[in-house]
């Protein structure tokens, strides 16, 4: 089988492009889609534009961010508020599965919880279930998603190179970064992801599918 090949595209048609890729898959449930990656603003940037390509298709769209099913902040600031072995684990995998992913499998009951914990105010948001429609795309924005067992269909990395990243990365943020490291080379995003896109240079990224 030849290696993938990545395919440049200009930074306006990306979210369109991937929009496409997403939007015909049909696993007779929900479709689960993770929207991966360490640059959060360009992360919820390509879901949300994504997003409203896809509805526009025809196809109801729904957001999930999974910073609103971190662990608490006990949990989270439990080794410092800057420790980046802590940040690896942020995210609550088990509230996410059970709250949204499983329902919206394979015989669930299509009943899922937007949100579950604000890491704000670190309190619950007491959101009310919503219902997905069988047809609908859900997509689940956030950093580290991937390698820890949760049940997406279909997987969308965005990667950015180590030096690209520290750049954009804000100085009050760059505690992350050994994280992000510890990712890359745990999980492999990149040579997993059904859906890689490279943005090192933003306005020439480039995608490679697996699909």
């Amino acid at each position: 089988m030849p290696s993938p090949v990545w395919r440049p595209l200009p930074p306006e048609a990306l979210a369109e492009v991937v929009a496409e890729l997403i939007g015909p898959r049909d696993p007779g449930h929900p479709l689960r889609v993770a929207m991966d990656g360490a640059d959060a603003w360009e992360v919820e940037l390509l879901t949300r534009l994504a997003g409203r390509w896809i509805a526009a298709a025809g196809r109801p769209a729904i957001r999930v961010q999974s910073r609103f099913f971190l662990r608490p902040r006990s949990l989270r600031y439990e080794h410092g508020r800057t420790d980046p072995d802590s940040y690896y684990d942020w995210l609550d995998v088990e509230a996410l599965r059970r709250e949204v992913l499983d329902p919206l499998g394979d015989g669930g009951s299509g009943r899922f919880l937007p949100t579950l914990w604000d890491p704000v105010s670190d309190r619950a948001t007491r959101a009310a279930y919503d219902l997905a429609p069988g047809n609908a795309v859900v997509l689940v924005d956030g950093p580290l998603l991937l390698g820890r067992g949760l049940p997406f269909d279909l997987t969308v990395h965005v990667s950015v190179g180590p030096g690209a990243l520290a750049r954009r990365t804000p100085a009050e943020e760059a505690w992350t970064l050994p994280a992000v490291a510890r990712y890359v080379a745990d999980v492999d995003p990149a040579g997993t992801a059904d859906v890689v896109i490279r943005t090192d240079d933003q306005q020439h990224p480039a995608l490679l599918t697996r699909l």
